[in-house]
């Protein structure tokens, strides 16, 4: 059976655009932020909803759950992103750039100092990106190849960057099996390791129809990269306050 055979099937339910992707990765992962650093601790959302087996489910747990959906849609992106911009240069600078206006709202809503001793996931994207990027510059040197590849991965383990070395492999799977999205979906399931409940977000990933959408203009765009560091204060302050 050839791969467009296997993906007819899709065809149907492939509905959602890139914006529509962003839009469920920025909600999914709020849910989860507010979850983790502002609702986690209220009684409410402690309280055992059911049990499957010698699980509990609460609330809190739920909605992280519902929070594991952000981290591979936002991989996806940077897949896309990669592909289909016109300036790798400018892509790859804006991502270390949010990376580094994130890390301040980052460590405050986890230790509540200018501290912290991991960094946000922008530098797991950025990472990942420059992987992509050594793939597609060294592609006729395997040697070069992978010496970046492993060089990346070691930075990404000593910055100790969220989702860590699994999610800078992560996004280097999705672009070696981009053209395999059954295959891309098992084993970007279980490359997530005790995250593989992330596995739900190849559902909306699976339904991208390949086009842009509504979010078009510098505007639109670059609220999706402001959002992450502003949400993270605004929970800071929020848990301060209230």
């Amino acid at each position: 059976m050839t791969q467009a055979e296997l993906e007819s099937p899709l065809k149907p339910w492939q509905i959602l655009s890139g914006s529509w992707l962003k839009v469920i990765a920025v909600t999914t992962m709020l849910i989860d932020h507010l979850a983790a650093f502002y609702w986690g601790k209220m009684e409410p959302f402690q309280a055992v909803w059911f049990t499957i087996g010698h699980h509990a489910f609460t609330p809190y747990l739920i909605l992280r759950i519902i929070g594991r959906i952000s981290f591979p849609i936002f991989a996806f992106l940077i897949v896309e992103g990669f592909q289909h911009t016109r300036d790798r240069k400018r892509y790859g600078r804006n991502l270390l750039l949010f990376a580094f206006l994130s890390e301040i709202p980052w460590n405050l809503v986890h230790s509540g100092t200018w501290h912290y001793p991991g960094q946000n996931v922008f530098f797991t994207l950025f990472l990942g990106y420059l992987g992509l990027c050594a793939i597609a510059y060294f592609k006729d040197d395997g040697r070069r190849l992978l010496a970046a590849l492993l060089g990346l991965l070691a930075l990404s383990v000593l910055l100790r960057c969220d989702y860590g070395c699994s999610g800078y492999g992560f996004i280097l799977l999705l672009y070696v099996l981009r053209n395999n999205k059954i295959l891309q979906a098992i084993i970007g399931s279980c490359v997530l390791g005790s995250r593989w409940i992330a596995g739900l977000a190849f559902i909306p990933i699976n339904m991208y129809n390949g086009k842009r959408g509504f979010v078009k203009g510098p505007v639109a765009k670059y609220f999706f990269y402001i959002f992450y560091p502003l949400h993270l204060l605004i929970i800071y302050y929020l848990r301060i306050f209230l």
